[in-house]
C-alpha cells in the first residue's frame, strides 16, 4: 500500500522545499518538503519527537533553516523576523498558548489585534465571539482563571484577531477534557468551511485531524514518510498508526 502522493502546484500559500534544521549537530529535520494551497486545511501528523513542532517554529522564525527555503505567499521568508512573518499574515498558537495570565480575555484579544487590524478590532472581536461564545460570557475574566479548555480557545481567538491568511495550530486538543476536544474540532471546522484562511495543523488526535483537514503529511524522526488526502486518513488511520507512530 502507498501512501505518497503528488499534487498540482496552483494557489499555494506556503511552499517548503529541502528544508533541513538542526539544533547543533543534532538533525531535527531532513529534506521536508511540502505545500499547503490556499483555502485548505493541513494536517502534519506524527509521534512525539517527530518534528512537527520543529516545522512550526521554522515557518514562524523563530527558527532558521540550515538547508532549503520557505516561501509564503510566493515570498521567501527564510531569513524574516517573527514578527515580519505574523504582518505577512501568519498567525501561530503554539502548545504552551502564551496568554496573558493577569489580563482579561478582551485585553489579550486586544493585544492579538496590534500586529495587523489594530483599527478593526471591534468588528474583528464580534467575529470571534461567533466562533467562541464562552469568550464573550467571560470578556472580562482573567485568563488564568479560565479552565484549559477556554484558554486554548482564547489562543485561538487572539490569533484570529490579527487576521490571518495562515493559522499554524500546534496540538490543539493537548491536555483537553473530551467535550473541549470536540468543540475546539467543531470550530476549527466551521474556520475551514468559512475559506477566509488556510490552516496548518500539528494534531495526534487522528480523529480530531480528520473533521477538520482535506490533506495530511505524516512526519517520522524529521522527515516525511506519507501523504495523502483525508478520506485515505478517516480509512485507514489504525494502519497509518501502526506503520508510523510506532
Amino acid at each position: 500500500m502507498s501512501w505518497m502522493r503528488t499534487s498540482a502546484m496552483v494557489n499555494r500559500d506556503l511552499n517548503v522545499a529541502g528544508l533541513e534544521v538542526r539544533y547543533g549537530k543534532l538533525s531535527a529535520l531532513q529534506d521536508v518538503t511540502l505545500h499547503l494551497v490556499h483555502g485548505e486545511a493541513l494536517g502534519l501528523l506524527g509521534a512525539n519527537g517527530a518534528g512537527k513542532t520543529t516545522l512550526l517554529n521554522t515557518v514562524s522564525g523563530f527558527l532558521r533553516p540550515s538547508v532549503g527555503d520557505i516561501e509564503l505567499f510566493g515570498q521567501s521568508i527564510s531569513q524574516t523576523a517573527p514578527h515580519d512573518i505574523v504582518r505577512i499574515g501568519v498567525s501561530h498558537v503554539s502548545q504552551e498558548r502564551d496568554l496573558f495570565g493577569d489580563l482579561t480575555v478582551v485585553d489579550n484579544l486586544r493585544l492579538g489585534s496590534l500586529a495587523r487590524a489594530a483599527n478593526r478590532f471591534e468588528q474583528n472581536v464580534e467575529k470571534v465571539f461567533e466562533y467562541f461564545p464562552r469568550l464573550k460570557e467571560r470578556v472580562h475574566q482573567r485568563a488564568s482563571t479560565m479552565s484549559g479548555g477556554e484558554q486554548q480557545m482564547l489562543a485561538i481567538g487572539r490569533a484570529l484577531m490579527a487576521e490571518p491568511r495562515i493559522l499554524l495550530l500546534d496540538e490543539p486538543s493537548a491536555g483537553l477534557s473530551p467535550l473541549f476536544v470536540d468543540e475546539i474540532g467543531s470550530i476549527l471546522a466551521a474556520l475551514k468551511n468559512a475559506g477566509e484562511l488556510s490552516i496548518l495543523l500539528v494534531e495526534q488526535n487522528m480523529r480530531l485531524a480528520t473533521r477538520v483537514i482535506d490533506r495530511f503529511y505524516i512526519l517520522r524522526n524529521g522527515a516525511l514518510v506519507a501523504e495523502g488526502l483525508v478520506d485515505e486518513l478517516k480509512n485507514h488511520h489504525e494502519a497509518l498508526a501502526k506503520q508510523f507512530y510506532l
